[in-house]
């Protein structure tokens, strides 16, 4: 594939996953294919100690769309997002779980909102989440405590099935554990968000990588540091004179 731009990028942070990154690859190409448009499959490859870089190597010579950028060390979700942010050439720009819980299929409908120009970052909604109890619960306290004290509306900030305008994307400065904060932080921007309901699915292979500590504490934290963030955010409106405005 050229460094020329391309319509879709799709990406995915991905953390010893080997059992999950085949199939997640050929069910991405498989929904691009299908609408007709330019793309590109990114998989940022977190510091993985299992098999992955292999197995990635490997769908790189049948997936045409792939590429893959390795982390020289793990550095976190935020970290893998924000690289993968950078590499991509798309006009849109999705993120999506490497786990297979979240659903490709979900993606042509995000695509289209943003193609008519009904936001500037579509959200995803796991409204029928397949965890347990557990994880169930922790998130719930966790979106619950976001929206509290950030004054927000957003039933899910932290699913990962999200869609952008490519455009937003410079302006999106990251630091670790804000990836749970991105809808926020693009309407601090200035940019519209609209959030829809999206499949999940049950995690069926590999390991989770968060538990009660990620989700709900170190939220919590960073959640704080999202608070300041826009009690100083810098809002302001300037003009340059023309010419005619001379006396």
């Amino acid at each position: 594939m050229s460094e020329q731009s391309v319509d879709i990028s799709v990406l995915a942070p991905a953390y010893n996953e080997r059992e999950c990154l085949a199939e997640l690859c050929r069910a991405l190409d498989e929904t691009l294919a299908k609408l007709g448009r330019s793309y590109e499959i990114i998989i940022v490859d977190d510091g993985s100690t299992d098999d992955s870089l292999a197995i990635l190597r490997g769908l790189k010579g049948r997936i045409r769309a792939l590429r893959v950028l390795v982390m020289s060390k793990r550095s976190g979700q935020t970290a893998a997002m924000e690289a993968g942010f950078l590499a991509s050439r798309g006009k849109y720009v999705v993120t999506i779980d490497a786990d297979l819980q979240n659903d490709p299929a979900d993606i042509p409908a995000m695509i289209e909102l943003l193609d008519a120009d009904k936001a500037d970052m579509v959200t995803g909604h796991r409204h029928k989440r397949q965890d347990n109890w557990l994880r169930k619960f922790s998130t719930r306290v966790a979106n619950g405590v976001r929206n509290w004290l950030l004054h927000e509306t957003i039933a899910d900030s932290a699913c990962s099935l999200k869609a952008y305008k490519g455009e937003i994307i410079p302006k999106l400065k990251l630091f670790d554990g804000l990836h749970r904060f991105l809808p926020t932080i693009v309407k601090m921007n200035g940019f519209r968000v609209l959030e829809i309901p999206v499949n999940h699915r049950p995690r069926t292979r590999g390991k989770a990588k968060y538990g009660m500590w990620n989700r709900v504490f170190r939220a919590l934290r960073a959640a704080f540091a999202v608070r300041w963030m826009q009690r100083h955010a810098l809002v302001y409106e300037v003009k340059e004179l023309n010419a005619e405005d001379s006396t």
